[in-house]
C-alpha cells in the first residue's frame, strides 16, 4: 500500500507517544521508546533520522527477562536515563540487580548500560540486546502502515552488527558497534556479565547511520564526555545568549524558560551553511521544515533570536518554486508547505521531497521579511531576500488569485494534495455553520489578511530604501484589498467574518478563530473590530483556556476534534495579538492568562493543541491525545504573548521603538535582558503598565505608546 505523504491521514494509528512512552529529540533525529527504554517492534516506536526509521527494535534482556521499569530521569531533550531492575527470581521478594540505561540521541544513538549489584554476593547474568531495523518511512510508521520493501542484508563482523537496506536507488545502513567481549548473530548482541557485590558492571552501545553510502557523523561516541558534545554545547550557548526573562510569578518564569529551551531543541542546522538554523515544526512526527509553521514561529520569536527568521527565509528562498508541477503543486514563486527526506519518487528532487500545497506560506514569507526589516536586521540580508519576496508577490497575483477577483484561493492540483491548504488543513477543517464541508476553490479570510500585510510589508521595505513608486503601488493594492475584503467577508447580520468564500463566492458562514488572524494583520475595519472581539471572548468561543477553533454553536463542533472546536495555543496567541492591536486590552489579557494557566497545568510546556472543553466544566485543561511535544509554535506562544502584553513594536527603519506594557497584575514585576533590537541588546523592566529601557542605541527613540493601527 502506498502512503501519500501530503494527505492528512489523521493521528498515529498505533497509539500516543505520551504517557507510557518517552521521546528524545535532537535536530532531525528522534527516538520513541517504552518507558523502560525498549523500542518494541510493531508500533510507532523507533530511532528516526531524516524521516526514516532506522531502529525498529531495541530490546534489552537479562537472562531472557525484560527489565522492570522503575523511573525515567530526563537530563536534556536529547538524553535520558531509564531506571529499572532485574525481576526477582522465583521465591524471592526483591531483586538485587539495579539497571541504568543512559541514552543519547542525535544523528545516531549511544546507550550506556550499567548493572549495579546491590547485594553482598556476585551476580552472573547473560545480557542480550535484540536489534531490529525496518527502514520504514516516517509517514508509514505514523499511520500504522509500515511494511517491508526493498532488500535488507545483515552482516556480522568482529566489531559490528551491520544492517543494510536498499530500495530503488536509495540505501540506508545502520552499524551497531559491538562492545568488548560481545558476540553477535542476526538481530542479537550477547554479553556475559559478572557484577561483583556492591559494585557495577558497564558497557556501551554505539549506533551509527549511513545514507546512500555517506556516513552520518555521530553526535556522541562511547567514552567521550557528553557535556562536550555538539548538542550539549549548542543548547548551552543558546540558553546563554537568548533573552533572560524574570517575573515575580514563578509559574510564568517556568513557562518562559521551558519555551526558550524547547525552541533551542527544535533548531535544525543546515549542513552546508552551519550558521543558518530553522525551527522544525514539532516532535516527534514533524522534525522538518514547514513553510507556514516555521514562518509564524520565526515571527513569534523575533524578540528572542532574529537569526531564526533569517535562516527560515533563506532556506525557503532556496527551495522557492521554479516550475509548474501538479504532483507537488510547485509553481513559480510559491513557498513550500513541507520538506521531507528520503521520499524518492515524489518530487523529482532526489532525496529531498518538497510539497508546495500551502496557500498561506507565500504571503507569510513576505510578511516576515518586512517584520525582520522592522527589527533592524542587517540591510544586506533584506536586499538578498527581496527578489524572492517579489517573486512571491508575483505568485500571489498570478497563481494565488485563481480567478482574478482580487482574493487568493486554493484548490489542490491532484487527489494527492491537501484538500485544505490553510492552517486548518484537515479534510473537514473548513465548513459552514450547519456543518457541511466547503468545496474548493476556497478563499480563506486569514489568507487575505496575510496578503494585505504582505503588501504593506513590501511597501515599508521600499519606503525605507527611498523607492516611493513601489511603496505607493503596494500601499494602494493593500487599500483595495482591505476595502473589498470588508465588503465580501463581513456577515453584517451575525457580526463576524466568514471563514472564507466558497467555489461560488458565497460566504462560508461558520464562526471560527480565523478572524483573530485578520485582527492581527490589520485588515479588519475598525467599525467591525468590537463585534469580532466580543465573539472571540464569548462563551461559544472562549473556553477560559483559549479560543476555540470553531464555536460551540456550529454544526461541526467537536471539542475533541483536530480543528473543529479544539484550542490551539498559537492560534489563540495570534488572536490575542490582534485584540491588542485594535485596543482590546482586557480581552487580550484574558486570552494570555488562560494560555499561561494551560502551560502551568502541563508543567510549563504548552501542548500543540488541547480539547475545547470549557473551564467551567473541567477545572483542568484536557489534553488532545496526540499533540506534538515540544511543538514549535506552541513553544513560541508564551514569548509571543509576552511581546503582545508589552506592546513592543520596533520600527528600526523609522528609528522608533513602540513600548506600552499592559501586563496582568499576576505577573508582578518583569525584567528582560538581552532583547535584540537592531544592533542593540536592550533591557526592559516593567511593573505592568510603565517601563524603563536600557541599552537602546543606534539613534533609536522610545515612544511610550502602542503603535498606531495604521502604522503598517
Amino acid at each position: 500500500m502506498t502512503v501519500d505523504a501530503w494527505v492528512f491521514g489523521g493521528q498515529p494509528a498505533l497509539g500516543s507517544v505520551e504517557g507510557s512512552t518517552v521521546t528524545l529529540v535532537e535536530g532531525t533525529s528522534f527516538a520513541i521508546s517504552a518507558a523502560n527504554g525498549d523500542i518494541d517492534p510493531g508500533g510507532p516506536q523507533g530511532l528516526f533520522y531524516r524521516d526514516t526509521r532506522y531502529l525498529s527494535g531495541w530490546r534489552l534482556r537479562i537472562d531472557d527477562q525484560p527489565v522492570q521499569f522503575l523511573a525515567v530521569v530526563p537530563s536534556d531533550p536529547f538524553a535520558a536515563r531509564y531506571l529499572g531492575r532485574f525481576p526477582p527470581r522465583e521465591g524471592q521478594a526483591d531483586s538485587t540487580l539495579f539497571v541504568i540505561r543512559q541514552r543519547l540521541v542525535g544523528d545516531g544513538m549511544q546507550e550506556d548500560l550499567v548493572l549495579r549489584n546491590l547485594g553482598g554476593e556476585a551476580t552472573a547474568c547473560l545480557v542480550t540486546m535484540e536489534v531490529g531495523a525496518d527502514f520504514a518511512q516516517l509517514f508509514e510508521v505514523k499511520q500504522g502502515l509500515a511494511h517491508p520493501r526493498g532488500e535488507t542484508e545483515v552482516v556480522v563482523t568482529e566489531s559490528a552488527l551491520v544492517i543494510t537496506h536498499t530500495y530503488r536507488e536509495s540505501s540506508r545502513r545502520i552499524t551497531v558497534a559491538l562492545p568488548p567481549s560481545a558476540t553477535a548473530e542476526r538481530g542479537l548482541i550477547t554479553l556475559e556479565a559478572v557484577v561483583p557485590p556492591r559494585a557495577e558492571w558497564r558497557t556501551c552501545f554505539e549506533v551509527n547511520l549511513e545514507m546512500n553510502g555517506e556516513p552520518v557523523e555521530p553526535r556522541y561516541r562511547c567514552g567521550e564526555p557528553v557535556d562536550r558534545s555538539t548538542p550539549a554545547t549548542s543548547l548551552r550557548s543558546w540558553e546563554e545568549t537568548t533573552p533572560k526573562v524574570k517575573t515575580d510569578n514563578e509559574d510564568v518564569n517556568r513557562t518562559l524558560d521551558r519555551s526558550i529551551l524547547d525552541l533551542g531543541v527544535l533548531r535544525i542546522f543546515d549542513p552546508d551553511e552551519p550558521g543558518l538554523a530553522v525551527l522544525a515544526a514539532g516532535a516527534p512526527w514533524f522534525m522538518t521544515l514547514f513553510g507556514r509553521d516555521s514562518l509564524i514561529t520565526s515571527w513569534m520569536t523575533l524578540g528572542v533570536d532574529p537569526t531564526i527568521a533569517v535562516g527560515t527565509l533563506s532556506t525557503l528562498a532556496r527551495y522557492q518554486g521554479e516550475r509548474d508541477d501538479p504532483r507537488t503543486e510547485e509553481e513559480p514563486g510559491r513557498i513550500l508547505h513541507e520538506m521531507r527526506s528520503g521520499m524518492t519518487g515524489v518530487a523529482g528532487r532526489g532525496e529531498e521531497s518538497v510539497y508546495y500545497g500551502s496557500i498561506d506560506a507565500t504571503p507569510l514569507f513576505v510578511m516576515l521579511l518586512g517584520e525582520l526589516d522592522n527589527w533592524g536586521v542587517d540591510p544586506g540580508v533584506i536586499d538578498r531576500l527581496l527578489p524572492h519576496a517579489d517573486r512571491a508577490l508575483e505568485w500571489i497575483e498570478k497563481c494565488g488569485d485563481r480567478d482574478g477577483d482580487g482574493f487568493v484561493e486554493y484548490q489542490r492540483a491532484t487527489n494527492r494534495g491537501l484538500m485544505n491548504q490553510g492552517w486548518k488543513d484537515s479534510f473537514d477543517g473548513v465548513n459552514y455553520a450547519n456543518g457541511r464541508i466547503a468545496e474548493a476553490p476556497v478563499a480563506l479570510c486569514e489568507v487575505q489578511g496575510y496578503v494585505y500585510a504582505a503588501y504593506l510589508a513590501r511597501a515599508s521595505i521600499a519606503r525605507s530604501r527611498g523607492d516611493d513608486e513601489t511603496a505607493t503601488r503596494f500601499t494602494e493594492r493593500a487599500r483595495r484589498l482591505r476595502r473589498a475584503f470588508n465588503e465580501r467577508f463581513w456577515l453584517a447580520d451575525r457580526g463576524y467574518l466568514a471563514i472564507g468564500l466558497d467555489a461560488e463566492k458565497r460566504p462560508i458562514d461558520s464562526l471560527t478563530s480565523n478572524m483573530g488572524h485578520c485582527l492581527w494583520t490589520g485588515i479588519v475595519e475598525e467599525s467591525h473590530a468590537a463585534s469580532i472581539a466580543a465573539h472571540l471572548l464569548s462563551a461559544e468561543m472562549f473556553t477560559g483556556w483559549g479560543v476555540r477553533t470553531l464555536a460551540s454553536s456550529m454544526g461541526a463542533y467537536n471539542p475533541v476534534s483536530y480543528h473543529n472546536g479544539s484550542v490551539w495555543p498559537h492560534d489563540s496567541a495570534i488572536a490575542a495579538a490582534g485584540l491588542m492591536r485594535y485596543g482590546f486590552v482586557a480581552e487580550a489579557q484574558a486570552v494570555a492568562r488562560g494560555l499561561f494557566d494551560v502551560a502551568t497545568a502541563f508543567d510549563g510546556r504548552l501542548p500543540e493543541l488541547l480539547c475545547g472543553f470549557a473551564r467551567e466544566e473541567f477545572a483542568v485543561p484536557v489534553g488532545y491525545p496526540t499533540s506534538c511535544s515540544p511543538q514549535a509554535w506552541a513553544a513560541a506562544t508564551p514569548l509571543s504573548l509576552l511581546r503582545t502584553l508589552l506592546r513592543l513594536d520596533p520600527a528600526v527603519t523609522d528609528e522608533t521603538v513602540w513600548l506600552a506594557p499592559q501586563l496582568p497584575a499576576s505577573f508582578g514585576g518583569v525584567r528582560i535582558e538581552r532583547v535584540p533590537v537592531g544592533a542593540s541588546r536592550i533591557a526592559i523592566e516593567t511593573n505592568g503598565t510603565e517601563a524603563t529601557v536600557r541599552g537602546l542605541g543606534g539613534g533609536l527613540r522610545l515612544i511610550a505608546a502602542p503603535r498606531p493601527l495604521d502604522a503598517g
